[in-house]
This record gives structure tokens, C-alpha cells and sequence, in this order.
């Protein structure tokens, strides 16, 4: 079976699996753990039907609670610990189907006719780790990431007042994922300005300044941002629903006095630069099997990354301006949160002691090796792609995770699966590899969590 064909055995693989995995985790896991503690009695609350009482705990909007309202009444479920955990899990089965369409975009290719034959590539990312792990809990993670890449799917698609009615409801899992409504919105427009032909009895149309992402110089980014308004007018009616969306996002905000919704004094927004950086190293300490699959192998990726770095006097130069430029947020702009530093239940515990903690210059030494990260996914990315369609995700992942005090992992979710799912000609054994890496690591961390949990500690998650 090819990497693009239909994988209907691999979904059921994957979905078998899936259940057997949450039917552990709640004859295991009985009581509510971490942050289900303050979701669930919200979410039975709103089963009751009492939608006013309000944990002032929860950050996030009642999203969550509604959905499983929703499944309660069109499955007559009960409200207990193991049915509101189905609500995460049939969102990660969900997940596979999201992801084809857009996977098949980026191949340009026609995507199954069949919603019960997701692609392979798509049934292997949505076994990636962190959506895995959180598909099991009773946590906002799995349907957040659904909704907003279904929103991605439908713009793209054209059908931007349904994109922007999800991406809205999206917004109720949480908050920031405004900025991916917006997202969306960008991209369907950049990539149909690329792709639009005049008919031959109609005037050439006005273009866009957005050439091959790996033939672009810096200039050329010039060139497009200079070129941007005189397409203005051919894609601005597409943005009405959107605008639509951003005006009640504007309205919740000013009622709310702010974007988080509850324990505002552990979540204060924070120019947390570095948290780029460890963006970066997360997306090829997991994507690596994609990463080195291109053409040419690791030796071709190692080529052009030295290339790109130190291939000429000005690449040098460049390298060493932004290393030092990165070297100086790190040191100004470095937050080490309180729960980062007490909470020995996460992993993050134990790399920022064991990693960053182990010497004052470690953070530092890391720099080149962020720079090399970003140039790879620039490079892995690049084929076929324009210089705009490159740069957009990282421009939006800038106001998704500057603000955010603290190195939690599932930030990263959805900036991985956009970036990831980029990457469009990896072959067979590329996807084998990957998804036995992603299988590796969700078999440990499900094992340590269920059957290692330390008295007077907790069990380990992510």
C-alpha cells in the first residue's frame, strides 16, 4: 500500500487500539486526575443543566461541557468519569478523518471519497503523542485540535462561512485558537492568489509577489509584503465571516477584562521568546522521521542546512547577528514558571532540571542547534511550496506561544500537526518509521502513567 492510498485496516487498527487503551485507563484510573478534577464537576454541572455555575479555576470557555452535553443527549449517556472521557476519545477518532483532506491538499491529491478511509499519513499523525496521550483524559486538547483543523480544511476549501462558524467554536475549547481562525483565513488566500487563472477572454489578474520558498532571498519577502495591497481588494470578501469571528472574540475579551477566563494570577500573559526556540527542538525531536525522509536522505538535509547557515560570508554573518540576537533573549527573556519548577508530575519537570538546570551555559550551547532545526523544517517544507506559504505558520505560531509563561508541551499541539502536516512526500518507509516512533513513545508513556505511579508523587503525563 502506498503512503496516499486508503488505509481503512490501518484506521481500525488504530481505533480498536484506541478503545482498548481508554478501557485501561478508567478500570486504572478511576478518580478524576491533574486537571480533570475541574472539568469534570463543571461538565456535570452542565449535564444537570446548571449552566451557571462556574469554577473559578477553569482558564478555559465551557466548550468542552457542551459537547459532552450534546453526546449525553444523542447517546443517553451517563455524565460519570468514564462517558465524559469518551468525549476526547471520539474526537482523537475523529482526528484521522480531519487530517485527510488536508493531508491530500498538500499532496494535491483527491481525498478519499470514502470518510471511513482516512489516509495513512493522516491515521499515522494522529497517533502523534501528545494528541494520543490527551485522547484518553478528559481534557480540551483532542477537540480543540479537530475543530481547528477542520476550520483549516474548510477555508481552504472555499467554504469560509462554515470555516469561520468552526473556527469559532473552536475558540470555546480554547481561547487562543482565534489566531488559528485567522490563520486559516491567510492561508486559503495565499494559496488561492497562487493557484487562480484568469479564462482567456478575461484580463491578466493582479499578482501576489510570492516566489519559491527555496529560490526566495530576504528581498523578496519585501517584494511580497509590497505587493500585498493590490490584491487586497480580490480577497477581502472572503475575510466578512472571519471578521465576524474576530469581532465577538473582541467583545468576549473586553467582558471578560482579558483572555483567560479563570486563575487569571497563574496565567498572566509573558514575553516568553525562548519558548520559540523550545518549539522548534520539540517539532524535530518528535518529527524527525519526516525530517530525514526527503529526497536525498540525511546527508542532502545536512547539506543544505550548512549551506544555509554558513554557505557564504553573509550566511555566516547572518548566523552569528541571529545567534547572538537568540542568545540575548535567552537570557532576558527566560521564565522559569513556578509549576515548571514544582510540579514533578510532568516531564517538563525533569528536562528543564536534568537539561537546562545542568549548566548556566547549556540554554546557550543550544542556539546553533535551533537554528539548524528551523532551517530543516524551512528546507523540508520548501519543496514545492512558496515563500509565503513557508513563513505563514511561523508568523502565527510567534503570537500563539510568546505570550505563554509556561513550557508546557501541549502548546505545541497544534503548531506541530499545521507544520508537520506540511511536509508532503514522505515515503512508505518514512510513515513506518514515524509511526513506529510515535508508537514507541505512546506505549511508554501510557505504561508509565497507568502502572508507575509513585506514592506521595502521582502518575507521570505530559
Amino acid at each position: 500500500m502506498s503512503s496516499s492510498s486508503p488505509a481503512p485496516t490501518y484506521y481500525i487498527i488504530f481505533a480498536t487500539v484506541a478503545v482498548l487503551v481508554l478501557k485501561s485507563v478508567n478500570e486504572v484510573v478511576t478518580e478524576p486526575y491533574m486537571d480533570e478534577p475541574f472539568h469534570v464537576p463543571q461538565a456535570q454541572a452542565y449535564c444537570r443543566g446548571d449552566y451557571w455555575t462556574w469554577d473559578p479555576k477553569i482558564t478555559t470557555p465551557p466548550g468542552l461541557y457542551v459537547l459532552s452535553s450534546v453526546l449525553k443527549k444523542l447517546f443517553m449517556l451517563k455524565c460519570n468519569l468514564p462517558m465524559l472521557r469518551l468525549t476526547p476519545l471520539l474526537s482523537l477518532l475523529a482526528l484521522p478523518i480531519a487530517l485527510t483532506p488536508l493531508v491530500s491538499y498538500h499532496k494535491r491529491e483527491r481525498p478519499p471519497s470514502s470518510l471511513a478511509t482516512p489516509l495513512l499519513d493522516a491515521v499515522i499523525l494522529a497517533s502523534f503523542p501528545l494528541a494520543w496521550f490527551f485522547g484518553f483524559l478528559y481534557y480540551t486538547e483532542v477537540p480543540s485540535l479537530v475543530t481547528v483543523v477542520s476550520s483549516v480544511v474548510l477555508a481552504m476549501q472555499g467554504r469560509h462561512w462554515l470555516a469561520a462558524l468552526i473556527g469559532l467554536i473552536s475558540c470555546t475549547f480554547r481561547q487562543n485558537n482565534i489566531i488559528w481562525v485567522f490563520y486559516a483565513y491567510v492561508l486559503s488566500q495565499v494559496l488561492y492568489l497562487r493557484f487562480r487563472r484568469a479564462l482567456p477572454s478575461e484580463k491578466a489578474l493582479t499578482k501576489l509577489h510570492d516566489p519559491p520558498a527555496l529560490e526566495a532571498s530576504p528581498a523578496d519577502l519585501l517584494w511580497s509584503v509590497l505587493s500585498a495591497p493590490r490584491v487586497l481588494p480580490d480577497i477581502l470578501s472572503n475575510f466578512v465571516p472571519y471578521a465576524l469571528v474576530l469581532a465577538a472574540f473582541g467583545a468576549f475579551v473586553l467582558w471578560n477584562g482579558g483572555i483567560v477566563l479563570g486563575d487569571k494570577a497563574n496565567h498572566v500573559p509573558a514575553f516568553h521568546v525562548p519558548q520559540l526556540y523550545y518549539f522548534v527542538g520539540f517539532a524535530t525531536a518528535f518529527g524527525w522521521p519526516a525530517l530525514l525522509s526527503g529526497r536525498g536522505g540525511v546527508s542532502a538535509l545536512l547539506r543544505g542546512i550548512a549551506a544555509r547557515m554558513f554557505g557564504s560570508k553573509r550566511n555566516t554573518a547572518v548566523t552569528c547577528v541571529v545567534s547572538a540576537i537568540m542568545c540575548l533573549t535567552i537570557y532576558k527573556f527566560t521564565i522559569q514558571h513556578p509549576f515548571l519548577l514544582s510540579d514533578n508530575r510532568h516531564y517538563t519537570f525533569y528536562l528543564w532540571r536534568r537539561v537546562f538546570l545542568l549548566h548556566p551555559v547549556v540554554p546557550y550551547l543550544l542556539v546553533p542547534g535551533y537554528i539548524a532545526c528551523a532551517w530543516a523544517w524551512y528546507l523540508r517544507i520548501g519543496h514545492d511550496q512558496t515563500l509565503l506559504q513557508n513563513l505563514l505558520l511561523p508568523v502565527f505560531v510567534v503570537p500563539t506561544l510568546l505570550p505563554t509563561p509556561l513550557l508546557e508541551p501541549r502548546y505545541f499541539l497544534i503548531p506541530y500537526i499545521l507544520l508537520r502536516v506540511q511536509v508532503k512526500d514522505v515515503p512508505l518507509w518514512g510513515l513506518v518509521l514515524e509511526g513506529l516512533w510515535y508508537a514507541g513513545i505512546n506505549a511508554v508513556t501510557m505504561w508509565v502513567f497507568l502502572y508507575r505511579e509513585r506514592t506521595g508523587v502521582g502518575r507521570f503525563m505530559w
